[in-house]
């Protein structure tokens, strides 16, 4: 049994996220479908997280174990014909055989993009989050910083039962970071990982500093949750299709 690892891209649009749903399109059902059929028998595929429907990836992480000896390029080949276009196996290598894309990830970058002028582009529309209105950049920028470092994260997460069962809500910010770029703004953050809807809510919520309806006290009052605090009681969660995966480091 071979381990393979592999990193590919995909425009989540038409896909109800990442996970296997019955009777819907997820990445991972199409992903292990074609795998399946070159395997002629049921394969599974393991990600290095979620990714929520109509969020994307430009380079995400993912393992599977394989019998058939097919070599490794023309692996990629057979299954990048096997799979709709807004999927695409970028690399793959062979892994250690106790490789894990989630235990051995080290972090992940993020990144969001809204776009700031009046008239979207059609061409554009899947891949950012409309926002024309007007925003206080500077304050956003100044106060994104913040959000680096470990936190108890609770406020940002979206209520989810393994939450409730007690897994860990701290997680560690290495860089959290808005730019603007010429028509749009770029958050950008990595961490050692990140809780359900978590970015998305952290840019709900620079969003609500940029609107002037939260001040810095507020988001240091959000990073420092008392145990009672409800589960996404920061900004409200940005849409998903301008959320993208960039990378994830091992």
């Amino acid at each position: 049994m071979r381990r393979i690892k592999f990193t590919l891209a995909y425009d989540g649009t038409e896909f109800f996220g990442w996970q296997v749903q019955p009777n819907l399109p997820t990445v991972q059902g199409t992903l292990e479908a074609a795998l399946s059929e070159i395997e002629a028998a049921p394969v599974h595929v393991t990600a290095s997280g979620r990714t929520d429907a109509g969020v994307h990836a430009l380079a995400q992480v993912a393992a599977f174990d394989l019998n058939n000896p097919i070599p490794l390029p023309n692996l990629r080949k057979a299954v990048n014909k096997l799979l709709p276009p807004a999927i695409r196996i970028l690399k793959v290598e062979d892994a250690d055989p106790e490789f894990h894309p989630i235990r051995h990830a080290r972090s992940k970058i993020y990144e969001y993009r809204i776009y700031r002028e009046e008239i979207l582009s059609p061409f554009d529309h899947r891949y950012v989050h409309h926002h024309p209105y007007p925003l206080d950049v500077d304050t956003m920028m100044d106060l994104a910083p913040l959000i680096e470092g470990e936190h108890d994260f609770r406020a940002f997460a979206a209520s989810d039962e393994k939450y409730e069962a007690g897994e860990p809500l701290v997680r560690y910010v290495y860089t959290s970071e808005l730019r603007e770029d010429d028509d749009r703004l770029v958050y950008r953050v990595c961490g050692t990982g990140f809780l359900k809807h978590m970015v998305r809510n952290l840019v709900g919520t620079l969003l609500e500093i940029g609107k002037g309806n939260l001040h810095e006290e507020g988001l240091k009052k959000l990073l420092r949750p008392a145990p009672e605090t409800p589960f996404g009681s920061a900004g409200p969660t940005a849409p998903p299709q301008g959320l993208f995966l960039v990378s994830v480091q091992y």
